[in-house]
């Protein structure tokens, strides 16, 4: 007696079954998720966009003074403690941590507009229609 058996690769896709149908407790919770992640996301870009804006306005200044008097002694916050320094020491650290928070702000929009697609997403595919959103 001599067994016939099908390849392994038709077996295995006749026998994947279609992911199961969420309840519309779970979609919700995914929805709500969805939402809350990215809020956060939004607010965490409102915050850094605040402090990339405070670090310009004091850039512009210390800039400013540097071409005036470079040894002016300044003050700096670092880990809760003021630091006494002197404008050309603090300048160079403070156009690197600028760089670094704006960079961290593209990033950041970034994963919120790849979230905000896979959230439109997940919308479309469970029938869901967002109040006051408009695509153009």
């Amino acid at each position: 007696m001599s067994a016939v058996s099908a390849p392994k690769s038709s077996l295995a896709k006749k026998a994947a079954p279609p992911p199961p149908k969420m309840t519309d407790q779970e979609i919700n919770q995914m929805y709500q998720r969805h939402k809350n992640n990215l809020q956060e996301i939004a607010q965490k870009i409102g915050e850094l966009e605040s402090e990339a804006e405070e670090h310009t306005l004091v850039l512009q200044t210390l800039l400013e003074t540097q071409t005036l008097d470079p040894t002016r002694k300044c003050f700096r916050m670092i880990g809760g403690v003021l630091v006494e320094r002197t404008v050309k020491e603090v300048v160079p650290s403070l156009e690197t941590n600028n760089a670094g928070i704006r960079q961290v702000l593209e990033t950041l929009i970034g994963q919120y507009k790849s979230r905000e697609t896979e959230f439109e997403e997940f919308c479309k595919e469970n029938g869901i229609q967002r109040q006051g959103v408009q695509r153009s």
